[in-house]
């Protein structure tokens, strides 16, 4: 393969956006490890008693849409999102910097968009009271809080490779 494709990108960034992106995988994890817990157990207890955990259905739904929302951020800085390299990757090196320059600042506008959109339904949600719909009746503004954070981490995850790619420093 010759030199001047675009096989490697380099590092991601690291710092505090770096820093701010793993803790968001992390919360993420134990959010997911902690629907599997509340699964299992729910499980196990319907064999043993014939009653599964109160709430269970609105405690897995929560944990794992926050654990989904907390790995697009470092999905976004490791470049590991999904990807179509058919098209660049027998582009000159600049030129595909160029073209995943764009598309990143699209997903970077498009994600920043929707942390704004999703701070307002954190606000609108936690102002009416909304609560789940279902046993325990849990508040959730602050898990739409969660989703706006982890939209806005991704967001300026993107536009960080997008300055990089752009400014032909990868």
């Amino acid at each position: 393969m010759r030199d001047d494709l675009a096989p490697d990108w380099g590092q991601p960034p690291g710092g505090a956006i770096g820093l701010a992106a793993r803790a968001l995988a992390f919360l993420g994890g134990v959010s997911l490890l902690v629907a599997a817990l509340v699964t299992t157990i729910s499980v196990v207890l319907r064999w043993f008693t014939s009653q599964p955990i109160r709430g269970d259905f609105e405690i897995v739904s929560i944990a794992s849409g926050v654990g989904v929302f907390g790995f697009l951020a470092y999905g976004t800085l490791m470049r590991a999102n999904i990807l179509v390299d058919t098209f660049s990757t027998w582009l000159p090196r600049r030129v595909a910097g160029a073209v995943d320059g764009f598309w990143m600042v699209v997903w970077g506008g498009v994600t920043l968009w929707l942390a704004e959109r999703m701070g307002l339904g954190a606000l609108e949600t936690w102002r009416n009271g909304m609560r789940t719909i279902g046993l325990l009746a849990l508040p959730y503004w602050w898990a739409v809080a969660i989703g706006a954070l982890a939209f806005a981490m991704t967001g300026v995850a993107a536009l960080v490779w997008a300055l990089r790619f752009l400014r032909g420093r990868f």
